[in-house]
């Protein structure tokens, strides 16, 4: 099983920019997608962006597009989340995930892989 570590949430002001990173233990080119959740406390897990690892095709939830950009770099097995003018509603713990199988891209059931999450708070 490949492991998934995020890191570079932190504490924003509104507007500012983050770029997490999704470090995975072996080849992500194994993936058909991977992809960026997000989950606050006490609601569902929903997905943010998806990128499939072969045809860099991305995907991304009506409320972040023109401010997110997620992309890959196999040569590192890492996946990015470039996060600018943030709002307050991006706060969340935000997760990476990885697909073997195709399905809705924001459907959390078909990522068997999964990080620890990393915490971005953006703040007025």
């Amino acid at each position: 099983q490949v492991q998934l570590a995020e890191s570079g949430g932190d504490s924003v002001e509104a507007g500012g920019s983050l770029r997490l990173s999704c470090a995975a233990s072996g080849d992500i080119s194994s993936f058909v997608s991977m992809a960026w959740f997000r989950q606050i406390p006490g609601k569902e897990r929903e997905g943010v962006a998806t990128i499939f690892t072969r045809t860099h095709t991305t995907r991304y939830r009506d409320s972040v597009q023109g401010r997110f950009t997620i992309s890959q770099d196999q040569g590192k097995n890492t996946m990015y989340l470039q996060m600018n003018d943030l709002k307050q509603e991006d706060t969340a713990m935000y997760y990476c995930g990885a697909a073997r199988i195709y399905s809705a891209w924001d459907n959390s059931a078909a990522y068997g892989d999964w990080g620890q999450g990393t915490q971005v708070t953006v703040s007025s």
